[in-house]
């Protein structure tokens, strides 16, 4: 058997063994060392598994993830979410559906200082869905708002898979963020407009709001001055280059519990929390990290890539139809695997391949990031829709599959906009470094 068809046989030993629900980790970990066992020897399989635990461990670029972890879990903890909601509430008053568009407001602003979908979508329900509630919003449309709105935390940056991204594919921080910017922002109003239409065309789903003065907007968008200061001090600084990503990250975790102490809303409890699932959630990511990096050194040595970028030369396949099928790939996989785990595995895979028919491993970490956000709201899966009904059991999850689908349309209109206008992830990149 060559190099590149035994590369082939243990990629797809890995899905089964993660069809038969075998952690994700474990998973790759396993097929990589009994991979390099099969492709070179034990002892080259002992050295590679050894030294990838320590390179990771020690890395200086991954410790931005414990630190933009522990900022998110201190601003959510300070309540800075409940802020957010309530200023977007006031602004975006008297629209159709206001309340659902003030919770994608406030989801996608709060996203940009806590980088985890999961995080803000468990959040944001515990605020808004009681809301909207009560203003006798469907059940249904009030917590798909939540979802897709949760779901722009893991691409407005800080971000916590572009970090993972970025260790993989060898590309810069700073820049990944810098092009998330912009296609995070047309995210989230391509979410605002799906929600305006539905309140408009069924306005049984969500009654009319009482629409506020100019005075009050003008003065509810001084309640969330907090989180403008730790996203003026994180994100603006590493765009601006005053800061590297993981100075800022340093930054952003202790602005995060200074702005939590003064305000008097942060206990010795509630930070001791902090840092115990910060811990907890950074060490899982590590263990995954070390697996799939073990895993990626066996796929290089195969060259199965190359087998991939000219099988597809072979075939005649124009650039987009490859495109196409890669992201047809990732929304099948979305159904059954976890966002991280499906970047681990596919990225050392299709990245070569992605960059073998022109296109930019920059652009193409936003695509990624895209149809990650796709498996993390579209059914069977959808971990944000189980996240909220965990949070809200009387949420009914028929209601939520079924509330969730008009959102949709929005990352797929999103990758076909970044298809024909490439610069909605490269200009910011190109003109700040």
């Amino acid at each position: 058997m060559t190099p590149a068809f035994l590369g082939l046989f243990v990629v797809l030993s890995l899905f089964a063994i993660l069809f038969c629900r075998i952690p994700v980790w474990v998973a790759l970990t396993l097929c990589g060392i009994v991979g390099n066992v099969l492709l070179s020897r034990l002892s080259v399989a002992s050295a590679v598994a050894g030294t990838t635990a320590f390179d990771t461990a020690s890395s200086y670029g991954l410790s931005v993830i414990p630190l933009f972890i522990l900022m998110g879990e201190v601003a959510s903890g300070s309540r800075l979410s409940a802020e957010l909601f309530k200023a977007a509430r006031v602004v975006l008053s008297g629209l159709p559906g206001g309340l659902a568009v003030a919770t994608i407001g406030a989801s996608g602003a709060f996203g940009a200082v806590c980088g985890s979908s999961v995080a803000t979508a468990a959040t944001m329900t515990r605020i808004s869905v009681p809301e909207m509630r009560a203003a006798g919003y469907d059940d249904g449309f009030s917590g798909a708002s939540v979802a897709a709105g949760g779901s722009l935390g893991i691409l407005i940056p800080p971000s916590i898979i572009l970090v993972i991204y970025a260790a993989i594919a060898e590309q810069s921080v700073p820049k990944l963020f810098a092009a998330a910017l912009i296609p995070g922002i047309v995210l989230m109003l391509l979410y605002i407009l799906v929600a305006l239409v539905i309140a408009s065309r069924l306005p049984g789903k969500a009654p009319a709001d009482p629409s506020a003065s100019i005075k009050q907007r003008l003065l509810a968008l001084k309640e969330p001055w907090q989180f403008i200061v730790l996203f003026t001090c994180t994100i603006g600084g590493i765009y601006a280059g005053v800061f590297s990503p993981n100075e800022a990250a340093a930054i952003g975790a202790f602005g995060a519990i200074l702005l939590g102490w003064l305000g008097r809303r942060l206990t010795w409890a509630s930070l001791a929390h902090a840092v115990k699932v910060s811990v907890v959630s950074s060490c899982v990511l590590f263990i995954i990290i070390i697996g799939a990096t073990i895993f990626a050194n066996f796929v290089v040595q195969t060259k199965l890539p190359d087998l991939l970028l000219s099988g597809a030369h072979s075939l005649g396949l124009a650039p987009a139809a490859v495109m196409v099928l890669i992201v047809i790939i990732y929304v099948i996989m979305g159904c059954f695997l976890e966002g991280i785990g499906m970047v681990l595995i596919t990225v050392p895979v299709f990245l070569p391949v992605v960059v073998g028919f022109g296109y930019d491993p920059i652009w193409f970490s936003i695509i990624v990031v895209i149809v990650v956000e796709l498996g993390l709201i579209h059914p069977p899966v959808g971990m944000n829709l189980f996240i909220i009904q965990a949070q809200m059991p009387s949420l009914n999850i028929k209601q939520l599959y079924v509330g969730i689908l008009p959102f949709l349309i929005a990352p797929f209109a999103l990758i076909l906009l970044l298809f024909a206008f490439p610069g909605l992830a490269l200009w910011l990149p190109s003109i700040l470094y």
